[in-house]
């Protein structure tokens, strides 16, 4: 179990914006320096064993920086399937997606990603799908990537500001969609749909409009993925 678990460490931080200005062209603020932010990155020994025994790689933010080490105990539990991430709070895909690129030069790639990546997009959402578009390229077509929809309306912000939050995010989770139509080895798990089919979910779900709740919205939405992991 050593051998395959995923090497998870730090804790969660919320997603870094700074305040809305007048450069501000979508409402939800500016990236913060994400780099300075916690992070969860494998060893070389789990990113190996993950390769060689049908595992998973995920590349995440925050939000995977906190329940990724449920989730990658919940697979093993579950399905016998090992994970390795690359999850790193207030990382937008860019650079996600850069981490994708160089696994895949050192280590090669397993048959399944994941990606959950996209919540830190808000803030500059045209870039998003060249992203999208640049892992499936990375990829190839003999390989499925499993992509998490976001779901961003932070409630310690102005409400102007979580109208943005929330109309970002549906602007990034429309180019996941147009993805979906593009390339038939995409899936989505669709995590804003689950929070949206109730309303209560959204407060029962999310602490602060980002970040699950442990363990009733970690659990959701670690069940979605592994739900749509064991799935391919």
């Amino acid at each position: 179990m050593a051998g395959a678990a995923a090497a998870v460490a730090g804790v969660a931080t919320t997603e870094s914006a700074q305040p809305a200005t007048a450069a501000d062209l979508y409402g939800s603020g500016a990236l913060g320096d994400w780099t300075i932010l916690s992070r969860s990155i494998s060893t070389a020994a789990t990113i190996t064993y993950v390769r060689d025994h049908d595992g998973v790689y995920m590349f995440g933010d925050s939000i995977a920086v906190q329940d990724g080490k449920a989730l990658a105990t919940r697979l093993m539990s579950r399905a016998g399937i090992s994970l390795a991430v690359h999850n790193w709070s207030g990382r937008p895909t860019r650079p996600a997606v850069d981490a994708l690129e160089n696994w895949a030069l050192k280590y090669g790639l397993p048959r399944r990603i994941l990606m959950a990546t996209g919540t830190n997009d808000i803030f500059n959402p045209p870039v998003f799908a060249a992203q999208v578009d640049r892992t499936m390229r990375i990829v190839g077509s003999n390989r499925t990537v499993i992509w998490v929809n976001t779901q961003i309306s932070r409630t310690a912000k102005a409400a102007a500001v979580q109208v943005a939050d929330q109309r970002n995010s549906a602007w990034i989770n429309s180019q996941i969609h147009d993805a979906d139509k593009k390339y038939p080895n995409l899936r989505i798990v669709r995590w804003a749909e689950y929070l949206a089919a109730q309303p209560s979910r959204m407060t029962q779900l999310l602490r602060e409009g980002v970040h699950t709740t442990v363990p009733a919205g970690q659990d959701a939405r670690n069940e979605l993925m592994v739900q749509a992991i064991t799935a391919v």
